[in-house]
């Protein structure tokens, strides 16, 4: 039996931090990936460029029932530390928007830094490898693997949710939770694209591509920037951050305009060009394509004149608080997270460790902490792993 101080189940961005950590400490480590590649969330993501943190993090910037939980860990180890760790790697990065670092070249850099960190922290590495069965014992944990029977006295869980299954996600981390007696918080995607069906879908039929800002409310929460239509519904940074907040059969709505009074323009547009027709008028303030279906749609057409000024009102509110009749979501297929996950009453804010079983550790994305779209959900990865890591 291989017997070593700490295993950690997923190579992922959480994974590698605690590893790292935890080798640097002196302990002996051995992380294992049942994939066939290390971190393929972090090179996939960015459009590979990685978006690997934010410049501005905030609590407010997750979803967890236990919205104070993620205060500790983010506080001890910052945006700043990660992008010193970037710095001192000599990894070009940028700010896209909104304090979003990306790599200038591949996220492929930021892997290499984690793994050459692993490597000189004497971090060992296996891909293929499975856990088929873990057994606490008097001095620590007993693990089944594919690779034969293995022994640990720090057993730290980092194999994520449930979101992109091609890349090899797995409810395996929850399966462990339950085992060691652990409450989940209801599972579904998060970050994903929403779905229309019926005529809300064919009334955007041959306009996917087309991006508008626009304003997405759900839930108490509104998200202002670019919405995409697409063949299957909606996507976009705004849509993919409200849809970690609407659930079906919950009020969606968009406004097409935002920060714009439609109805005071629409008035004033009136009154000063009064036989502007008004396909001509929304062509200038939406894609072409995208105006005269609207126009067409609604039937909102002929000069400006002939419409009252009551009903330039309701069309003004109505462009400015649009519902969406949304049928879903797509679901973990393309889900950039997972909500929900191990229950965070159940684990220390400082150190990760459950509550119910000594030794046991959750990170990551299979906790109950869930980031905005921007580097949020690396940064989390990359406090909670260095969190554990200091004492796994």
């Amino acid at each position: 039996m291989t017997a070593v101080d700490v295993v950690v189940i997923g190579g992922g961005a959480a994974g590698l931090m605690c590893a790292i950590e935890a080798g640097r400490r002196g302990r002996r480590v051995w992380v294992v990936e049942h994939a066939n590649k290390l971190g393929k969330k972090i090179l996939m993501s960015g459009g590979g460029r990685c978006n690997f943190t934010n410049l501005d993090i905030q609590p407010e910037n997750y979803l967890s029932a236990n919205p104070r939980f993620c205060r500790s860990a983010l506080a001890r180890f910052s945006q700043w530390d990660f992008i010193a760790r970037v710095q001192a790697h000599g990894i070009a990065y940028h700010e896209k928007e909104l304090g979003q670092l990306f790599c200038d070249e591949s996220s492929k850099l930021i892997l290499r830094m984690l793994l050459d960190d692993c490597a000189k922290a004497g971090v060992r590495l296996s891909t293929d490898t499975s856990i088929t069965a873990v057994t606490p014992v008097a001095d620590g944990f007993e693990l089944m693997s594919s690779q034969g029977p293995l022994r640990c006295a720090s057993l730290v869980v980092a194999s994520g949710g449930l979101s992109i299954p091609k890349m090899g996600a797995s409810g395996f981390g929850y399966q462990l939770a339950r085992q060691f007696g652990h409450a989940l918080l209801p599972t579904r995607a998060g970050l994903v694209p929403i779905t229309l069906s019926g005529r809300p879908l064919a009334a955007i039929d041959g306009l996917a591509g087309l991006a508008i800002p626009a304003r997405l409310e759900a839930g108490g929460q509104s998200f202002n920037s670019a919405m995409l239509l697409t063949h299957r519904g909606l996507s976009g940074p705004a849509v993919l951050q409200i849809s970690s907040y609407w659930d079906l059969g919950q009020p969606l709505q968009v406004d097409l305009l935002p920060g714009q009074d439609a109805a005071a323009f629409l008035l004033q547009r009136k009154a000063a060009a009064p036989a502007t027709e008004f396909a001509t008028l929304l062509a200038q303030l939406f894609p072409k394509r995208l105006a005269q279906r609207i126009s067409e749609w609604k039937q909102w057409q002929g000069p400006l004149q002939q419409h009252a000024d009551t009903a330039l009102r309701q069309i003004g509110e109505r462009l400015n608080a649009w519902p969406i009749p949304a049928s879903g979501t797509e679901g973990y297929r393309t889900a950039e997270v997972t909500l929900g996950g191990v229950d965070t009453r159940e684990l220390s804010s400082q150190t990760m460790e459950s509550c119910r079983q000594p030794g046991l550790y959750f990170i990551g994305e299979v906790v109950d902490v869930t980031g905005h779209l921007g580097g949020y959900n690396f940064q989390w990865a990359w406090a909670s792993g260095y969190a554990a890591g200091q004492v796994c």
